[in-house]
């Protein structure tokens, strides 16, 4: 879900420079943090460094952690985000720190996309199931919780959140636009993705200094998803790990949205995690979003719309019906030097009572079935969208989600796919060379 450019040269630069300095980083603090921390446990707790990504208010994890961290003298739990980007520095970095077997957190999160070629490789991964975590299975969806298990059998994470789906909306400027504001109203708009396209010609008519979209990535993946449904729950590889991306009916039809808002001119020309797109919403460049539940914390982050539009953000359901993008999990490499403090880490942020502390903190939906089933979720409201009822809007369709196999090389693929869906938003890639391009970079990407 995560770019840092625009542009390949100043990707390639940029991603090059973030991984050399990310290593050392990661390299340097290995002296500080939870590896020199024990290697004499009699001096004092041991440090359990959580390394996470992503924008905003991230995995949702501060409170959970200030609760243990006040009522546990034996492990300290220290949490680094070292980027929002996920498929262009954080997974980098990690498979680089997992093949050289040093510089990588005591647990550490996963994206969706990453889960593929972490389960192919059991010898970077604890397991999870010596230190008691097996008996965990019945808290989690059967999905959830296979995508745990390697390929020789071994739990190696547990799932922190799933994705959901809203669109998340700007009320004040619909209100500008002569449109209905109320959530439900909104809802009503747009029961089709053309409906939503009409909506956002109106829109477009009477404000001028706002595009109705912030770009082409986000909704891109929106639709992707729930295309995906429509067509085995796939969309780059089969689940032979085989390339389909010219044969998939799902990906054709999302990016052929994608063009279609481009040529409308309704998108702010943003591409999702970079600088330019946090910096658009503060500025209030664009005023809808596609939001899976993880998507509330990234807007409401302080870096993002920030505390001055708190109220003027809402939430209404996206066109189209659902889908499911996103989730992660969480796992411990195999380097640690504190396995067993490591997998209870684990087994505490995964908990019911840790998920439902990060849905009403950041609003990352619980993958843990009885946290979904918790009334603090269930009823949940969130005051920076206007008290939305966020509970309602994502536990609903919690248990009837469909997860999209993902293959081995997604978020390799993914980046390439994306860096020209973007492309084609800015005008440097031709709308007429896009399809073409993108098979192109996938099948390079994908080798």
């Amino acid at each position: 879900m995560i770019d840092k450019s625009r542009r390949g040269r100043r990707l390639a630069v940029a991603v090059a420079a973030t991984l050399a300095l990310g290593v050392t980083a990661a390299c340097g603090s290995d002296n500080s943090s939870s590896r020199s921390s024990s290697d004499d446990s009699s001096k004092g707790p041991v440090t359990i460094t959580v390394q996470t990504f992503g924008g905003g208010k991230n995995f949702g994890l501060q409170e959970a952690i200030e609760k243990w961290n006040a009522t546990h003298t034996d492990i300290k739990i220290k949490h680094e985000n070292l980027t929002d980007q996920f498929e262009q520095i954080y997974w980098p970095q990690l498979i680089q720190q997992l093949q050289s077997g040093a510089g990588a957190g005591d647990v550490v999160g996963i994206e969706e996309g990453g889960m593929g070629l972490a389960k192919a490789h059991p010898e970077w991964w604890v397991d999870l199931g010596e230190y008691g975590l097996t008996n965990r299975q019945s808290d989690f969806p059967a999905w959830k919780w296979e995508n745990g298990i390697t390929t020789d059998g071994k739990l190696f994470a547990l799932g922190t959140d799933i994705g959901g789906m809203s669109l998340c909306y700007r009320r004040d400027l619909f209100e500008k636009a002569g449109l209905p504001s109320d959530r439900e109203e909104v809802s009503k708009l747009w029961p089709t993705w053309d409906d939503f396209i009409e909506v956002g010609k109106k829109f477009q008519e009477k404000i001028k200094d706002t595009k109705f979209v912030d770009g082409t990535n986000t909704l891109f993946n929106v639709v992707l998803v729930q295309e995906a449904a429509k067509h085995g729950n796939v969309t780059y590889f089969d689940r032979n790990n085989n390339l389909i991306i010219d044969q998939n009916p799902a990906v054709k039809t999302a990016f052929d949205f994608a063009v279609r808002i481009s040529k409308e001119g309704l998108t702010a020309k943003l591409r999702n995690f970079t600088d330019e797109w946090f910096t658009g919403m503060k500025k209030s460049q664009f005023a809808t979003l596609g939001c899976p539940s993880w998507m509330l914390g990234v807007v409401s982050g302080d870096n993002a719309a920030g505390p001055e539009l708190k109220g003027k953000w809402d939430v209404a359901a996206v066109p189209g019906g659902g889908g499911n993008w996103g989730g992660s999990w969480l796992a411990v490499p195999k380097q640690t030097k504190h396995p067993a403090e490591a997998a209870k880490v684990v087994d505490y942020l995964t908990s019911k009572e840790a998920q439902v502390s990060v849905f009403t903190y950041a609003g990352n939906m619980p993958s843990n079935i009885q946290a979904q089933q918790d009334p603090a979720v269930q009823n949940a409201t969130n005051e920076y969208f206007n008290n939305a009822p966020i509970g309602e809007i994502f536990a609903k369709s919690a248990s009837s989600l469909q997860p999209v196999f993902l293959g081995i090389k997604h978020a390799q693929v993914k980046n390439a796919v994306e860096s020209v869906i973007s492309a084609i938003d800015d005008g440097s890639v031709p709308y007429d060379q896009a399809w073409e391009k993108i098979v192109d970079d996938a099948k390079k990407a994908a080798s």
